[in-house]
């Protein structure tokens, strides 16, 4: 079947189409109710169904012949280590580890915080969790004491799984002293913290902190505990526009159900073959892609710990295809764009055979057309930019080459996927024609495996999501569809911005250079940047009678950032401006600055007070470096 009569199947007939797809997974229960609402009035998919996540992406396949197929491989140019795990190895430590968790008091709904590097206990974890039908939240190993701190709060969980340390670079970030820090920050109080000891670090174990290796010693293997679809999976934090992060919640049935399907529609994936996420468990592409999907479809998976640029050379990439013969790869454009920078000619590429290599898969951020057309040139394979959101978990719009692949066109994710109906709004909420650039929405329902909630704020999911636009889902980001029907998503229409993959809140930014003792206001806004797609920078005006440097200020403000986030935030610039452009209402015309600053045409709105502030604005881009001159 062709790729637009299967969506509009999807469209039309969403309970026929998605009754088919949760048939290609393993129920304890199948349900008979495909489509209801829950008590919120959302959408909620599968409401009486029973299964199991860890279940589907291990003892599955243990019970149905895929026992001895490799289900896991680990590659640590990092540790230089390499180690692999069948099925059945993976499902026997997985249920070890569970039963761990159960000797702790671990039941189901609990909530377990995961705040480890890239290494198969991250995995385990996320699947011992599931197995016993606790709730993880995966926090991203490179966030700092204050960021964990906010979820340990709002996640309230029972314990922490961590490691003694992390590995960046060559260099060893210990964990110990990061996570004791939150806990002194944080209200809520854990239970216990259980720490993974690595050979590069020790860390020295508190009054209830507990040896990772000691507690498997004394645990038994947990059974499967079935669990009801909408029972939660996981928390996953995103940055929220007002600095607190939205805890985004999953359920088990939607999410199995949605990312079986993509492996086949999306990947055009086949049970057997290896996959390869290079993205870190801290995100949604490292849940959906590096753990979920490729496991529970039965497919081998890729875990890499360690920067692959520059870990240790531009040829890394090339170097674990060959090695592991990957055949689906997923990665984003800034990996690459760093690449070309350093071996422009693929110099690199030309000493290994990727020829298992099928399909290349971007997403992330926007893939700026010269990266795409050298993918192109050089791979001779099929380059797919997609896009989805830590909201969705899996794509809302790709080249379904699992249906029908279709001929791509850079710099757009070509067409929805099925079970999106994706359209472009208005602000006034009228549905725009072809070309008409305006707000991406998806009209209800969302299908299975998207967000039903925030967690604990239910308010706040409907206030971000829902009050835009009556009727659709706002995905926050702006773009349109051209004349053949193909998607291009232009970027965030809030203060979201993507760094190097990264989704980070301006907002979250602007409150932590406000909180310095010299800064009156700020403002800190996205700019392009050639190899990590976006960059923050901050615009300080400082208090009456402060006597501070621009660089001094500078200084401080980027140890502000870099300590209360992480470095992959990539604040590094600042500057001190006499005045910032308004609305008469008050409100900063960040757009307009980001304009100036990426050297794009722009006009001062009619509720500006004062357009000669933009050009103090553009001066002071200028004079440091981050504009030019634009052409009025």
């Amino acid at each position: 079947m062709k790729y637009a009569q299967v969506y509009q199947n999807s469209i039309e007939q969403p309970e026929a189409f998605w009754r088919e797809q949760a048939s290609q997974i393993d129920w304890f229960k199948f349900p008979q109710t495909i489509l209801s609402q829950d008590a919120n009035q959302n959408d909620a998919w599968f409401v009486d169904g029973e299964l199991n996540t860890a279940y589907l992406a291990l003892d599955y396949h243990v019970d149905n012949g895929r026992a001895d197929q490799l289900a896991l491989i680990y590659d640590s140019p990092a540790t230089n280590s390499i180690e692999k795990f069948t099925f059945r190895q993976l499902r026997d430590k997985v249920a070890l580890l569970a039963g761990v968790l159960q000797n702790l008091g671990v039941e189901k709904g609990d909530r377990i915080i995961i705040y480890l590097p890239m290494i198969p206990e991250a995995a385990m974890a996320m699947l011992a969790c599931a197995r016993i039908g606790a709730v993880h939240s995966v926090v991203f190993g490179g966030f700092a004491a204050k960021e964990l701190a906010t979820r340990i709060d709002d996640a309230t969980p029972k314990l922490i799984l961590s490691a003694s340390c992390g590995i960046e670079f060559s260099n060893t970030i210990a964990y110990k002293p990061l996570l004791d820090e939150a806990q002194s920050i944080a209200a809520h109080k854990v239970d216990h913290c259980v720490i993974l000891q690595r050979p590069q670090c020790h860390a020295e174990l508190n009054g209830t902190d507990l040896d990772w290796q000691v507690s498997l010693a004394s645990a038994k293997p947990a059974e499967i505990v079935p669990l009801k679809a909408t029972d939660p999976l996981y928390i996953l934090y995103t940055s929220g526009t007002t600095g607190k992060p939205k805890g985004v919640v999953r359920d088990n049935g939607g999410h199995a159900v949605a990312l079986n399907y993509s492996m086949q529609a999306v990947y055009d994936a086949k049970p057997g073959e290896v996959f390869w996420a290079a993205s870190d468990v801290g995100w949604v592409v490292g849940h959906s892609y590096i753990v979920y999907a490729p496991l529970i479809y039965g497919c081998t998976t890729l875990l890499f710990e360690g920067k692959p640029v520059r870990t240790p050379d531009a040829g890394t990439f090339w170097r674990v295809i060959e090695e592991h013969k990957v055949n689906i790869f997923f990665t984003a454009p800034t990996a690459f764009r760093a690449i070309r920078k350093e071996d422009p000619e693929s110099k690199c590429l030309q000493q290994y055979d990727i020829s298992s290599l099928r399909t290349l898969f971007v997403a992330g951020e926007r893939t700026d057309p010269p990266t795409y057309h050298w993918l192109q040139d050089i791979l001779k394979v099929p380059v797919i930019d997609h896009w989805w959101q830590t909201e969705t978990g899996w794509p809302i719009a790709s080249n379904m080459v699992g249906v029908e692949a279709t001929e791509t066109k850079a710099g757009s994710a070509s067409y929805p996927v099925p079970g999106y109906n994706v359209q472009i709004l208005s602000a006034e909420h009228e549905p725009l024609a072809v070309l008409g650039e305006g707000d991406v929405v998806i009209k209800r329902p969302l299908p299975p495996g998207c967000l039903p909630t925030v967690w604990g704020d239910h308010d706040r999911y409907v206030d971000s999501y829902l009050l835009q636009h009556e009727g659709y889902f706002h995905t926050g980001d702006g773009g349109y569809f051209d004349e053949d029907g193909y998607l291009f998503i232009m970027g965030r229409t809030d203060d979201v911005i993507n760094v190097a993959g990264h989704r980070l809140s301006t907002g979250e930014m602007e409150e932590i250079v406000a909180s310095h003792n010299a800064v009156a206001e700020c403002a800190v806004v996205g700019i392009e940047d050639k190899d990590k797609g976006q960059i923050p920078v901050g615009l300080t005006l400082l208090k009456d009678g402060v006597n501070i440097s621009g660089d001094q200020l500078e200084q401080e403000l980027v140890a502000l950032v870099r300590n209360s986030i992480g470095p992959f935030a990539n604040f590094k610039r600042s500057m001190v401006v006499q005045r910032l452009p308004k609305t008469r209402s008050g409100k900063i015309l960040r757009q307009v600055i980001r304009k100036i600053a990426d050297n794009k045409p722009y006009e001062a709105p009619a509720t500006i007070d004062d357009p000669a502030i933009l050009d103090e604005i553009q001066i002071s881009l200028v004079a440091a470096g981050i504009g030019l001159v634009s052409e009025r």
